[in-house]
C-alpha cells in the first residue's frame, strides 16, 4: 500500500513538474510581450551592434527582458545578431521577435529630388540609410568606379536621378551606388539613347544641358523650349550664356561664400571658369545640379524653333519671353532689369 502510494505521489509530481514546466515554455515562447501602445515599433540595429546593443533599444518595448534573455539564448540569437530595420507589432511574443529581428529586414522609400552637389546628396542620403556622409561621399568620388564606369569628378552626379528609390537601412555606400548606377543604366534605355545619338549629344552632355535648363526654370511647361534655345545655340557654335552656369562658377570662389546671388552682373561675366558659358563656347565640362527626369527628357525632346534668347518674364514670375532676334531679347531684358530696379534687386 505505502509503495502504491509513494508511486502515486512520483507520478503527480512528475505531472505537477511538467506543467509546470510546460508553463514556464508557454510563458516564454507564446505569451503577448510588447509593452507599447501603437500598433507597431521599429528598431535599427546598426552594423556591427552586439546582442547588448539589441537589449538595450528593445528593454523598453518589452514587458518582460529577462524571459526575452533566455528565449535569445536558447535560439543562439544573442550570437547571431544582423543589421536592419525590424518591425515588431503589438502582441507579438517572444519568438515572434526574434524571428522578426533575425530575419525579416525591412526595406524603406528612400527619396532625394535635384541636389546640387554630390555633398549635398550624401548630407541627404545620409539622413535616410545607416551609412554616414563622409563615406558616401567617399564612395560617390572614388576615382576607380567612375573611371570603369565611364564617368569623372564633375559628371558624376549625373548617375544618380531624382526619385523614390527601395533600400535596405544597412546599405553600405558601396552597394547604394551601384543600385544608382543599375538605375541609371535602366533610365537610358535604347529610346533614350537613340534619340539623344539623333541630337548630336551623348547621354552626359544630355544631363550637363538638362541641369542648366532645370537651373533656368521649374516649369516643366517651358523646358522643352528653353532646352531648343540652347540646341539652337550650340548648333550655330554660338555661347551658351546660360547666366546658372555663371552663378556655378561665382559660388565656387570664396568671394561668394554664403552669399546668394539675386541678379547676375557683367563682372560675373569675368570670372575665369570652364563653367562660364559667356566666356566659352559650347558645353561646361560637368553638371551645375542634378537634373529632374523632366529635364532630360525635355532636352532629348526639345522644341524645335527659331528663338535664339529668352529673359524671366515680370509679369510672370517663374517664367520666361522668349524672342528671335537680339533687339527683342534687348527689350525682353530691360523690362525684367527695370522690375528687378523696383524691387530694389540689386546683386
Amino acid at each position: 500500500m505505502n509503495i502504491k502510494k509513494i508511486a502515486i505521489a512520483f507520478v503527480m509530481f512528475g505531472l505537477v513538474a511538467i506543467a509546470s514546466f510546460s508553463y514556464y515554455i508557454y510563458s516564454i515562447m507564446l505569451v503577448s510581450n510588447t509593452a507599447f501602445n501603437g500598433k507597431e515599433a521599429f528598431i535599427f540595429i546598426p552594423t556591427g551592434a552586439t546582442y547588448q546593443d539589441v537589449r538595450s533599444d528593445l528593454e523598453p518595448l518589452l514587458k518582460d527582458v529577462e524571459t526575452f534573455d533566455v528565449l535569445a539564448q536558447q535560439k543562439k540569437y544573442t550570437k547571431n545578431v544582423n543589421p536592419g530595420r525590424y518591425r515588431i507589432t503589438k502582441g507579438m511574443t517572444n519568438n515572434d521577435i526574434i524571428n522578426s529581428i533575425r530575419s525579416q529586414n525591412m526595406p524603406i522609400k528612400l527619396t532625394f529630388n535635384n541636389q546640387h552637389s554630390l555633398e549635398a546628396l550624401a548630407q541627404r542620403i545620409s539622413t535616410q540609410i545607416e551609412p554616414d556622409s563622409l563615406s558616401l561621399v567617399q564612395a560617390f568620388t572614388d576615382e576607380k568606379f567612375l573611371k570603369d564606369h565611364g564617368f569623372t569628378s564633375e559628371t558624376a552626379l549625373s548617375m544618380y536621378l531624382p526619385n523614390s528609390y527601395e533600400f535596405f537601412w544597412n546599405t553600405s555606400p558601396e552597394k547604394f551606388r551601384l543600385k544608382m548606377l543599375k538605375s541609371y543604366r535602366r533610365f537610358w534605355n535604347d529610346d533614350r539613347k537613340e534619340k539623344a545619338k539623333k541630337i548630336g549629344l551623348s547621354p552626359t552632355e544630355v544631363s550637363i544641358l538638362s541641369a542648366i535648363v532645370q537651373e533656368e526654370s521649374k516649369q516643366q511647361s517651358e523646358q522643352k523650349r528653353i532646352a531648343g534655345v540652347y540646341m539652337n545655340r550650340l548648333k550655330k557654335r554660338w555661347p551658351l550664356q546660360a547666366d546658372p552656369t555663371l552663378k556655378f562658377a561665382a559660388y565656387k570662389l570664396p568671394a561668394y561664400k554664403d552669399k546668394i546671388i539675386k541678379r547676375l552682373l557683367n563682372t560675373h561675366k569675368t570670372i575665369q571658369s570652364p563653367y562660364n558659358t559667356y566666356m566659352y563656347k559650347g558645353l561646361p565640362p560637368g553638371l551645375i545640379a542634378m537634373p529632374d527626369l523632366s529635364a532630360i527628357d525635355a532636352v532629348l525632346n526639345y522644341e524645335k524653333h527659331d528663338f535664339f534668347y529668352f529673359a524671366a518674364s515680370p509679369n510672370r514670375p517663374g517664367f520666361h519671353n522668349f524672342s528671335k532676334s537680339l533687339s527683342g531679347h534687348n527689350k525682353n531684358a530691360r523690362l525684367y532689369h527695370n522690375y528687378l530696379n523696383k524691387k530694389g534687386v540689386k546683386n
